[in-house]
């Protein structure tokens, strides 16, 4: 079944239907969800991060609205400030990082959308790592090992 984008505004501090999950400690908000693309708002606490993993279906990106995000990206490792905006190919490593004292807000959108909203459905509260990496590996997030954060 198709689903096409909804017309509309989604308010800040909010999600669609209503919608916040945590996902590994982190604040996410869904922002909009279609076939073509799904956007989200993360919310990163000084010390939070999503390890290095490969989407390789979809094409990713971060614009940083707030704080900074330190970045490993094809092994190399960068920093987004709040209005840079973050593009991450399909099928290339890519872990995001809150190694500042400051939180840091970004909306982050993929395309197409493929199965990651259901992802994060699944995520939501999970606390036990190894489910964390079987989950996305059955939603096409591939999890490195943990020696690829370094």
């Amino acid at each position: 079944m198709s689903k096409a984008l909804d017309g509309g505004i989604t308010r800040n501090g909010t999600g669609i239907e209503g919608l916040e999950w945590n996902i590994l400690g982190q604040r996410y908000f869904p922002k909009a969800d279609c076939d073509a693309a799904f956007a989200f708002e993360t919310n990163s606490e000084p010390g939070q991060f999503v390890p290095v993993h490969i989407h390789p279906t979809q094409d990713e990106f971060i614009l940083v609205q707030e704080g900074e995000l330190h970045l490993k990206l094809d092994g190399v490792w960068s920093v987004a400030k709040a209005g840079d905006l973050v593009r991450m190919p399909r099928g290339v490593p890519h872990g995001y990082f809150n190694k500042s004292d400051k939180p840091a807000r970004a909306l982050f959108w993929v395309s197409p959308a493929g199965k990651l909203r259901d992802l994060f459905e699944v995520l939501h509260d999970m606390t036990d790592v190894d489910a964390v990496v079987k989950a996305s590996a059955e939603h096409d997030v591939d999890f490195l090992p943990p020696e690829a954060n370094d």
